[in-house]
């Protein structure tokens, strides 16, 4: 029997992952989304496309009723903190035909919303009762390990994009091609990447950037409902939605990467695998204490890259001008942020299922 892999939909960074998890785990792909709640409206039509395409098998997951009978077919269920009632259903339909669960684990400090609240008992219940976790990276470890009052089965999966992607080396050719296809001036410039929305830090952004004195260009790789108030921003250029083979040459341009990510009541920042996929370009990330991959220790203050407070906008707007104003700086946190990134790799996110599978089989 294969073993069932629950997600919202398949991100290009995850096909590397599924696709050793089915090679050395017999693992199947569900994927629960579809619909404009889980991505953007543009990838839909193309979802059941997606999934043939797929290098592993996967497939759609009709809904909670199909969760509720997913112990009937699978020897082991994987499921992520996520998805509203398809999360604890996919648990109680493992638990109906005895089948192990693993909990797959991001969220590293709890949400708090209505709906959050109302479900924080059976939440707690599955966190405490799963028969392995697997976290993204050391934060989230040790908030699950709090919450099940132990942490001898609670393993790391470090989060990873393609090296042969991000880590390829970018000619200079490209990078003036690049400015010139978007219309960027000379001199340095600081990327965002992301979505713009207030929980990413924009608003931050837009307060910080007219501190900085050092005459650069403010690249935003991104769109979403703050796109506007962007745009008058002195000195910002707004890109839009790069394609993905774009981003290591957009990387490679910057002089630093910013991601300012705010703390709110209902979300905390994962991860950001803009940390990750900017490091391997050896570039020196500014985040916030509130991103998953600083709580989580890809990006250290002084080490690989800045770390600054979230919401603050004086001090990102310090640390923006730091590094614009020291090149030795800038190269020392780029070649051991370049180095840190490295680590993260698939096979190390595979080894981590790995070990909770086997924890989880054993009990069962």
């Amino acid at each position: 029997m294969a073993i069932a892999l629950l997600t919202n939909h398949l991100v290009p960074y995850r096909i590397p992952l599924y696709e050793r998890l089915a090679a050395e785990h017999g693992v199947e792909v569900l994927c629960y989304g579809g619909g404009e709640r889980y991505m953007p409206s543009r990838g839909i039509a193309g979802f059941d496309a997606q999934l043939a395409a797929a290098p592993f098998p996967a497939r759609r997951l009709d809904g909670w009723p199909d969760a509720w009978r997913i112990g009937r077919r699978y020897q082991a269920v994987i499921a992520p903190y996520a998805g509203g009632a398809i999360f604890p259903d996919a648990y109680l339909g493992a638990r109906r035909y005895r089948r192990p669960f693993v909990f797959w684990a991001s969220v590293w400090a709890q949400p708090h919303s209505l709906s959050n609240d109302l479900a924080l008992p059976l939440t707690r219940h599955i966190y405490r009762h799963a028969d392995a976790v697997v976290a993204y990276g050391e934060h989230a470890r040790r908030f699950v390990a709090g919450v099940r009052g132990r942490d001898d089965d609670v393993f790391v999966a470090p989060q990873a994009v393609e090296p042969e992607l991000f880590a390829r080396a970018v000619t200079p050719p490209e990078e003036t091609a690049f400015r010139a296809r978007h219309r960027l001036p000379e001199g340095p410039l600081v990327l965002y990447a992301g979505r713009l929305v207030a929980a990413k830090g924009i608003k931050v952004l837009i307060d910080a950037w007219p501190q900085v004195e050092t005459k650069a260009t403010l690249v935003v790789a991104g769109d979403g409902p703050l796109r506007e108030r962007l745009g008058s921003v002195p000195g910002a250029r707004i890109l839009g939605s790069l394609a993905r083979d774009e981003l290591p040459v957009a990387y490679a341009a910057a002089t630093t990467v910013v991601v300012p990510s705010i703390l709110t009541p209902r979300w905390r920042e994962p991860w950001g695998m803009v940390c990750n996929e900017a490091m391997h370009q050896g570039r020196a990330v500014i985040a916030t204490s509130a991103v998953g991959a600083a709580a989580g220790g890809l990006v250290r203050d002084g080490e690989t890259g800045c770390v600054i407070s979230p919401g603050d906008a004086d001090a990102l707007a310090r640390a923006i001008e730091r590094l614009l104003a020291d090149a030795g700086l800038r190269q020392r946190l780029g070649e051991a942020a370049r180095s840190a990134a490295a680590a993260y790799t698939y096979a190390a996110a595979a080894a981590g299922f790995g070990q909770a599978l086997a924890v989880a089989l054993r009990r069962a």
